[in-house]
């Protein structure tokens, strides 16, 4: 491993470790592959992390903002666990800038986000197979799905019961929740009784990732428990500046922590698990993409792979928030003493109204005649959420969030400049299509 120092010394560490998997990003993939792949003695794996641990000290309760499930918009805001992008102002909304908050932390964005657990329709991974994926049916990935999850209500046709991941249906305490899936069926839609199972389209209660009043994610589910497993090395708080090349191949990672660049080899692969944004922006950072945009930034080109920071896809989500005419929405319990109450109840035993996302209902419909399965997802709220919780609600008052499941509007990832520090251009080019 060769280091070089903030001063630009370079040194040559004791010893040599042959790594054959060099994993950069320990979010929800990473965490998997670093399991799996570990699981194999022959291998030797390094997974590399730019964000810090997801425990204090050993502890979740010291971590509390990554595993308390109601503090969930605390991470939304922060930097510490966040990378906290923004995209470029988009053209057919208003030149707005989107807020694009991307975890940076053991378990990525598992660690930070709203924990409902959504598998996806079948027919979406039948369509997969159709476009040419082959062994992408829903019959070939739902052994899959039962095998990661252990569901509260046990394993059925659909659920699994014994896997790393633990995922619960929503408790549904407040009243608003089956007010919510009333008002589903008063307006002539299916009532579901497991949105990830035998039907989808309806309403009904959402499934979370939270077991026993904690987040569960998939740092949880799959990182922590193998820590100790001799051929499994994590680095946490090490930023990744490039994959490095010999020729076409990938040979190891550049790596920068507490001052010090390294270049650490591997005898076989590189995987890049930086997800939608970082991938690319990576590859690009080494060379790997269209090359004139490489040119433009000051990347020396190594492949010319114009697919690379293309066709970026994400669900634009509208927030409607209504004012409630009772006082039963959570703003009771955001107010200062009684947040400090329902706080300590978490802390001592992991119950009560911090232990749960509230996200406990939700629904899936067809926007119009002809459409062969739900592309209209709705999560319901008790309370508010105002510019991704940076700002605090003010009155009673719910929502519903409700989103395009497969917008057709596609948006690039490019670079700013050579420098890996810098954030990428992010461009979801949202509403650019008239389905949209």
């Amino acid at each position: 491993v060769t280091r070089t120092t903030s001063r630009g010394i370079s040194t040559l560490s004791p010893s040599h470790v042959d790594y054959t998997h060099i994993i950069v990003g320990a979010g929800s993939a990473g965490c998997v592959l670093a399991n799996r792949l570990s699981e194999i003695s022959t291998n030797n794996i390094l997974l590399v992390e730019a964000g810090p641990r997801d425990t204090m000290f050993g502890s979740t309760l010291l971590s509390w903002k990554l595993h308390m499930p109601a503090a969930l918009m605390y991470n939304m805001g922060s930097e510490q666990y966040n990378w906290g992008y923004h995209s470029t102002p988009q053209q057919f909304v208003n030149d707005r800038v989107m807020y694009c908050p991307r975890g940076r932390v053991w378990g990525g964005s598992s660690s930070i986000n709203g924990m409902v657990y959504v598998r996806g329709h079948p027919l979406d991974y039948d369509r997969w197979q159709s476009e040419g994926a082959t062994g992408w049916a829903y019959r070939n990935c739902l052994p899959y799905f039962k095998k990661a999850q252990s569901h509260d209500l046990g394993g059925d046709d659909y659920r699994g019961g014994s896997g790393p991941l633990r995922v619960s249906q929503g408790p549904m305490e407040n009243p608003l929740h089956l007010a919510f899936i009333t008002a589903g069926t008063q307006a002539g839609y299916p009532q579901t009784a497991d949105v990830n199972g035998y039907q989808q389209e309806g309403f009904g209660a959402s499934d979370r990732t939270i077991h026993r009043g904690k987040r569960w994610s998939v740092a949880t589910a799959y990182l922590r428990p193998v820590l100790h497993r001799p051929n499994l090395t994590v680095r946490d708080s090490c930023f990744t500046n490039r994959v490095m090349f010999e020729g076409s191949r990938a040979v190891g990672v550049e790596v920068v922590q507490g001052g010090v660049v390294e270049h650490v080899p591997t005898s076989d692969r590189v995987i890049l698990c930086g997800g939608a944004v970082n991938s690319p922006q990576l590859l690009m950072l080494s060379g790997v993409g269209d090359r004139d945009h490489l040119r433009r930034v000051g990347v020396p080109v190594v492949t010319h792979l114009p697919g690379v920071g293309e066709n970026l896809q994400d669900h634009l989500e509208v927030y409607v928030q209504q004012k409630c005419r009772q006082p039963i929405t959570l703003y009771t319990d955001q107010q200062p003493f009684k947040m400090i109450q329902i706080g300590l109840r978490w802390f001592r035993d992991q119950s009560g109204p911090c232990g749960n996302n509230h996200m406990d209902t939700g629904g899936f419909i067809r926007s119009r005649p002809g459409v062969p399965h739900p592309d209209i997802q709705y999560h319901f709220l008790p309370s508010q959420v105002i510019d991704h919780g940076r700002v605090s609600p003010t009155e009673h008052a719910y929502q519903v969030h409700v989103g395009p499941l497969r917008p057709t509007s596609r948006g690039t990832i490019k670079l700013n400049s050579a420098d890996p520090k810098q954030p990428p251009l992010i461009d979801f080019r949202y509403l650019s299509t008239a389905v949209d």
